[in-house]
Parts: structure tokens; sequence; C-alpha cells
């Protein structure tokens, strides 16, 4: 794994570089060093006591997984980097998760060691027969400030297996997968060559490390030798004054947190003199969020980027609204209809991707879904087309909505409210409709302009079978951990009366 061989690299030539930072804690390369071998001692010992310890997923090649659900960033970023040079297997489990996602992806992966600070979960897991240890982390801790040091940190084999990650786990089941070595390997070639970390770079990644997002900004940091400045949570507040006094060059978030980022430059820009880069991903990127920053920080530069957890980095975006996405050399993309064959140019479809960086496929006990098709091209279902050599995405499956017989592409309608005066985020919504199948609806996050002035808006921009014949606001609309919006979710809203028609 690069992380380890750039690490060790780091930490003898340049001891006091910082390489975790957060508001609860700090590590330099040496500490993280140091300090891992202790922790590996720690988690070696509690697989180890354990007289029946649980079976770990087949795909696992026999190596014990610990997990961590802590909402503290910093130790869950420390623990998974200090692994990362041990034979060992590290997921991260949302602790917001619902109770039950959390117990279903331990017992369904055979998890053998949990730090977490949740009672409920661990009476739930013993309830339910596992045989696995839970451990506090004032605990966990406590055995490693007396815990005798492990060999060093190696680099390992390429077929190990390194992370167990998942795909979900907001509004569904989540779909646990593995991530080799030889693939995150494969990962980092592909950002460091299109995404600008590198050595002494100062990326600040807000939000929790269980978002694949984040995981990844602390893993490519350490990777090329940066530093990985995290947060528990995305603190507008503390925005500037982290950029300032932490001298952030490169900030990796959500889209949401551009907006932020702007409304505090027009506070006072001084603050964020330092930065250079701003990555996004997770979701599009409005337009508006892009012409937005360029008024207040020329000088600094916008990648919207697209991709997979399962699958790795697909390619990116530099102008508009993310959308219409360059495919980074080396990754395949095929569009293709519901037979599996390819559609001609321009014509929507499921989009399917080729890449080094691909998962081997899901862990049954967790899905019966399918990643990886007989000839090797992997798909999340994405729905996008092909035109002139670029990739258009058009959303999910659920993001297409069947209407009079017309595809409407859901987020094509919610781009045509971008910038629009007064109006805040919104989600296009299918409807179920007698007479055609469907119909199209727009929910408004608080205030929300006039009716007409809506409509008018709707159908400068949009063709007719596209134009929303349905109106609503809500007071928020339901969001992930990472700030996606859930569109199932906020049309349920409408289902269940809690949203007021316009």
């Amino acid at each position: 794994m690069p992380i380890t061989r750039t690490v060790l690299a780091v930490a003898n030539h340049h001891p006091d570089q910082p390489a975790i930072v957060a508001e609860d804690g700090q590590l330099t390369y040496a500490q993280l060093v140091h300090n891992s071998r202790h922790m590996f001692t720690v988690v070696q010992a509690l697989h180890r006591a354990q007289p029946t310890p649980p079976i770990s997923a087949p795909e696992t090649h026999g190596i014990p997984i610990t997990a961590v659900s802590l909402s503290s960033t910093f130790h869950t970023a420390r623990i998974i980097a200090g692994l990362a040079g041990f034979r060992a297997v590290s997921a991260t489990i949302d602790p917001q998760w619902p109770l039950e996602h959390r117990a279903g992806v331990i017992l369904a992966t055979g998890i053998g060691v949990v730090i977490t600070d949740s009672a409920d979960l661990a009476a739930v897991l013993r309830a339910r027969g596992w045989t696995g240890t839970t451990i506090t982390l004032s605990d966990f801790l406590q055995k490693e400030a007396v815990a005798a040091p492990a060999a060093g940190p190696a680099v390992r084999d390429d077929a190990e297996p390194f992370l167990l990650l998942f795909s979900s786990g907001t509004t569904s089941n989540p779909k646990a997968f593995l991530k080799t070595r030889h693939q995150y390997r494969a990962n980092f070639a592909v950002s460091s060559a299109h995404l600008e970390p590198g050595p002494g770079v100062a990326t600040l990644a807000p939000g929790p490390v269980s978002y694949s997002l984040t995981l990844y900004a602390l893993i490519e940091s350490l990777a090329s030798g940066g530093s990985a400045h995290l947060a528990d949570e995305f603190d507008p507040v503390q925005l500037g004054r982290r950029i300032s006094e932490e001298k952030i060059t490169r900030v990796v978030a959500v889209p949401a947190v551009v907006q932020a980022l702007i409304d505090a430059c027009r506070r006072g820009a001084d603050r964020f003199s330092t930065l250079e880069l701003v990555v996004t991903g997770g979701a599009n990127l409005p337009a508006i969020l892009r012409t937005g920053l360029a008024d207040v920080l020329p000088c600094v530069r916008l990648i919207s980027y697209y991709g997979a957890a399962e699958i790795g980095f697909i390619g990116d975006s530099r102008d508009g609204d993310g959308t219409r996405i360059s495919v980074y050399a080396g990754v395949g993309a095929s569009i293709r209809d519901e037979q599996g064959n390819e559609v001609p140019d321009g014509d929507p479809g499921t989009l399917w991707i080729r890449a080094d960086a691909c998962s081997h496929g899901y862990l049954p006990g967790t899905t019966d879904a399918t990643l990886l098709g007989q000839d090797g091209w992997a798909t999340v279902n994405d729905q996008g087309r092909m035109v002139d050599g670029a990739l258009v995405l058009a959303g999910r499956v659920g993001d297409i909505a069947i209407t009079g017989g017309h595809k409407v592409m859901l987020p094509d309608v919610e781009r045509a409210f971008d910038g629009m005066p007064h109006l805040g985020a919104v989600c296009a919504v299918a409807l179920p409709h007698e007479r055609l199948g469907a119909v199209v609806a727009l929910l408004i996050e608080g205030a929300a302009p006039a009716r007409a002035d809506l409509l008018t808006r709707a159908r400068e921009k949009l063709a007719p079978q596209f134009v929303p014949r349905r109106w609503y606001r809500v007071d928020r609309l339901p969001r992930t951990v990472g700030g996606k919006i859930r569109r199932t979710a906020a049309a349920d809203l409408v289902a269940h009366g809690e949203a007021e028609r316009l």
C-alpha cells in the first residue's frame, strides 16, 4: 500500500511533519508510525483472545476485520491509518446509521472487533449471539498506553485485502465490498495524476471518515506525503479559521461546503489566501457554485470529480455543473441498454466502467446485487450518455421518471432552477399518476418563489415533458450524512402529506 511506503519515508526524513490534524488531536508522521505498533498489538490481542471468533467473509482470506464506529474523526482516522501497515482488514461504520444497519453489517461480514462507545450496539450484538469483541475508545487508549510495540509496519502484498467498505446505510441495508491493496494503489495512481494531492500539501476534508470522500482524502494525503486535516462535522464558522491557521492549500468536500466557503469569503477573503484548489465529489456541483467561487476567490481552481467507492475515480469536470465528465485515461466507459448492448452516441442508458481500482464484487452476506458483469465491466447503475467523447451524467435509475412515455431525467429538471433568485435547494421527484404513469413534481426547501414564477422559469429552460406538474414546499429536504438529497425520502414526504402543496 503506498500509504505505508510513503509514511515510513516521511517519518524517517521529516518526522515532525503533520500527518493527521483534527480538533481533538494531531499526529506527526513519526508519531503515527510509533503509535501504530502499539495499536496493532492491542488489536491483535483482542482478536486472539476470542474463544470462538467470528468467521470473516471468505474474501478476507482469513484476515480478521477490525471496525471503528466512533464520532471522533481523529481517532477513526489514526486507527485506519495505523493498521494500514499490518496484516489487518479495517472498516469504518457510521455511528449515525440506524442501529439495525450497524449490527447487520457486523454480523453479515464477520467483523471480529468493534471500537465503539455505543452501549446499544454492544447489547444488540450480544443478544444476537455475536462472538466478537466490542471495546470503548477509552479502554482502547488505555490498552495502547501499556502495550508492547509490535514489529514495525511494512509494505504489504498487492493481493492482500485492505479495507472493508459500504456503499450506503442511510436509506437501505448497506452493501459491503472489499478493497485490496492493489486496487487502492490503482485508485491513488489516478487521483494523484488528476486531483493534485502531493508532498507537503495540507488538505482539509471536513466530515466523518465513514464517508468515502473523507476516507479517501485521508488515504491519498498520507500516500502522497501530505497532511490530512479533518473535522468531525462541517462547521462553517470554523472554516476560515482553520484554513488560515493551518495554512490549508486544498479542500476536499461535498458541494454544500463550497457554498459555505463562498459565504465565508464574502465576509472576509483574507483568511483564504493560502487556498489554491477545491475538489468536490459525492454529488453534482450546481454551476452557480462554480461561478460564485470564481467571483470571491478568482485564483482558486475547482475540480468536480465523479466516481464510485466500489469502482474508483472515473473522471472529472472543470467547468459547468459537473455533469459533463472527461473520463480519465486508462478508465473505460460504456453506455448500455437493458440487454447489455452499447447504445448510439447521445442515447441514454446505464453506465458501465472498466477500471483497475474496481472491487471484485459485493459480499454475498450483505446483498444479492451484482457489481461486475461477466466481461469484467462494472456498474452501480448510474445513468448517462456519451456525447462527443464526454460522459454526461443523468443520475441513478431512480433519477429517471417515465411520464406519458417520455424519459425525464430528474437531475436535469433540478438544474433548470440553478441560479434562480430567492430559491434554495430543490428536488425533483416522480409521483404516481393513473393516466401518465408518473408526473414530475418539484420540492423546494425553505421559502419558495411564487408558483407562477417557478412555472415561467421551467417553461423557459425545459422541454414540455420535463416541466413539473406539481410544486411543493418543505422546511428541509432529507439528506445523507454526506449532504446528498435523498430523492426517495423526499417523495415520501409528499406521499405522507408532509409537504405543502403550492
